[in-house]
């Protein structure tokens, strides 16, 4: 666990589109775009998504509608047939509203199953656009500070938001609507007085009582969002940063934040929930007074016994229909923080696809350190201190020293994930800030430090670096990280499932696939961050060598190692320790001149004769 702010996407396949020139005056994506201003709007930024798949959602809505009216007119039919066949009719009288029963009952199981699939292959849909959304805004945001259990809640809970939005408020709220109207419609037939009361009853029911419910649940539901994702953090936290906890000590502190506000998001559920029980309370209370009133309209009216009873029996079923207006504005209010954080990151053209992935990016690119500090927090020693470099085109360089030198802080800076303090860091003469934040990741990418590998196939991990890429050329880049005969073996090749984090793959392994995908994304500055992590000298070897051969000419090359091996054939060696410039040269005379770098090399490479004289 770091107090620094941690790239979202760390590793290969840059996301965004391919590079253009620089838009000068283009800022970090931090702020909500204008039209997600005002109460709902919110909702009107998710809904915008909701336009390709509108006639699904309708026909999903109008199937509710169905669903609903056949209970409404299951219970009044069932009610006259039973109140008919009371007086011992001749069968012939009841035969229609028998064979109605069936029918309704069978027909409302059938608009139910419709509507659920209906409903949920349109929304489903839209998800999967408004997650990948989600994710290309997010990790365009780099420089945000967007700790990764917040990124969890929003990417899991946040846009179930927007499905909950769909499925449980505007669906059924407008099926509860259309419903109400057609019984009221039914009961003026009947008897108007009985109607006006029924109108009066559901307006309680489907307009009063949401308002109430929307009222008094407001203030706690919107605490209750970002609770869920200061919550998701802290079990990220108390999970992958459980060693760093326990080596500092703060294992239990951690531990008292976490059940604190784990403590306040339970008396926040307890709250709605006590809530949601009263106004439900209400509801029940306003149906048995809304038959009541019906019923005496209706006596009132001389309407026949039968037909009371059945718009008694009516009334309470369209009331319960009114009430899952009710359950719909709670259920809005509960949702709108997680669609404000959810609004908040569309702010991309919803007419545009999401991208994946640049394509490479042309050249050539020159980048300049003039004076580069980076502080990590104010006061103390500096990461990097007034490091210049200069990187032109084609030139490759590698940066190394002891752990803890800025090594990493160095390409942090370089993809955008660090701001200096001061100094610049130029691409093409124009500052690194003026590129959009889409576009640098299409110029400036590659392997950086623990790289993600997702749950999903090799292929499908290796396309993140390039959409659309032939197996030619995934061959062509697992070649050249050393991974090439290992997928031939496996028995499903490249749809070879790797686990969650790559756990089905040995750490090199791991390293390669992400190196692979590094080389196949091919941005024009090539940052390469212990690329041979976890793997034997030998093969550390081969795959550097390997690697850099595949790098496309005119594209250059950034590599941040620990090891000194292999170096021979780069521009430079610049050596970083306490976040300064201690040496800088070729590797030849580097390890000729008295120094860190020579001092290092020797311990290398007296470490690695015995490693390999020990190895079978």
């Amino acid at each position: 666990m770091s107090t620094t702010p941690e790239p979202l996407a760390d590793g290969a396949g840059p996301l965004g589109t391919a590079p253009g020139p620089p838009a000068a005056g283009v800022g970090p994506l931090g702020t909500a775009p204008e039209s997600v201003t005002g109460r709902t709007a919110a909702e009107r930024a998710v809904l915008r998504l909701a336009r390709p798949y509108l006639g699904r959602l309708v026909g999903a809505g109008l199937l509710t509608a169905a669903t609903e009216f056949a209970g409404l007119a299951l219970m009044a039919t069932a009610t006259w047939l039973l109140m008919s066949a009371a007086g011992r009719p001749p069968l012939d009288r009841l035969t229609v509203a028998i064979v109605a029963v069936r029918a309704l009952a069978i027909s409302r199981g059938v608009f139910r199953y419709t509507e659920r699939l209906a409903g949920h292959d349109a929304v489903l849909r839209m998800i999967t656009d408004v997650r990948a959304r989600v994710f290309a805004t997010l990790a365009a945001r780099r420089s945000a500070g967007h700790r990764s259990g917040d990124v969890l809640s929003r990417l899991v809970s946040d846009v179930e938001a927007v499905q909950d939005l769909l499925l449980r408020v505007l669906v059924p709220g407008s099926a509860a609507a259309l419903v109400g109207v057609l019984a009221v419609a039914g009961a003026a037939l009947i008897a108007p007085p009985a109607a006006g009361a029924l109108a009066l009853g559901l307006l309680v029911a489907g307009v009063a009582l949401p308002a109430l419910a929307v009222t008094v649940t407001r203030r706690s539901a919107a605490e209750v969002a970002p609770l869920r994702g200061a919550l998701a953090t802290d079990a990220v936290d108390l999970t992958h940063g459980a060693a760093d906890l326990a080596a500092f000590g703060a294992t239990d502190a951690a531990l008292r934040a976490a059940e604190q506000r784990a403590r306040a998001l339970a008396r926040l559920e307890r709250r709605l929930a006590a809530t949601g029980f009263a106004v439900d309370a209400a509801g029940v209370l306003v149906a048995g007074l809304t038959a009541g009133a019906v019923t005496l309209a209706a006596l009132a009216a001389d309407v026949p016994g039968v037909l009371v009873g059945v718009l008694a029996v009516g009334t309470l079923a369209a009331v319960e229909v009114a009430l899952a207006l009710v359950a719909a504005a709670r259920q809005w209010t509960q949702l709108r923080p997680g669609l404000a954080r959810v609004a908040d990151l569309l702010d991309t053209d919803p007419t545009t696809p999401p991208v994946t992935a640049a394509a490479p990016a042309a050249g050539p690119y020159d980048l300049r350190f003039v004076d580069v500090t980076v502080r990590y927090r104010a006061g103390a020693a500096p990461a990097l201190d007034r490091v210049s470099i200069d990187l032109p085109a084609g030139r490759r360089i590698a940066v190394v020293g002891p752990s803890g030198a800025g090594k990493s802080t160095l390409a942090a800076v370089l993809t955008g994930a660090v701001q200096p303090v001061s100094g610049r860091v130029t691409l093409n003469d124009h500052d690194l800030s003026a590129y959009a934040e889409q576009e640098l990741p299409g110029i400036v990418g590659g392997l950086l430090a623990e790289a993600y590998v997702f749950h999903a196939s090799v292929r499908e991990n290796l396309l993140l670096g390039r959409a659309g890429a032939g197996e030619e050329e995934l061959a062509a880049a697992t070649a050249a990280a050393g991974l090439l005969d290992w997928v031939r073996d496996q028995p499903s090749g490249w749809e070879t499932l790797v686990g969650e984090e790559g756990g089905q793959l040995s750490g090199g392994q791991r390293q390669r696939l992400a190196l692979a995908r590094a080389l196949l994304a091919a941005p024009a500055v090539l940052v390469l961050d212990e690329p041979t992590e976890g793997l034997d000298p030998a093969a550390a070897d081969a795959v550097l060598a390997s690697a850099l051969a595949a790098t496309p000419a005119g594209h250059s090359v950034l590599l941040i190692s620990h090891r000194l091996s292999g170096l021979a054939e780069l521009d430079e060696v610049v050596v970083l320790d306490g976040g300064r410039v201690i040496q800088r040269g070729r590797h030849a005379e580097l390890v000729q001149t008295p120094g860190w770098y020579r001092d290092q090399w020797l311990l290398q490479a007296a470490a690695e004769r015995g490693y390999l004289a020990l190895a079978p």
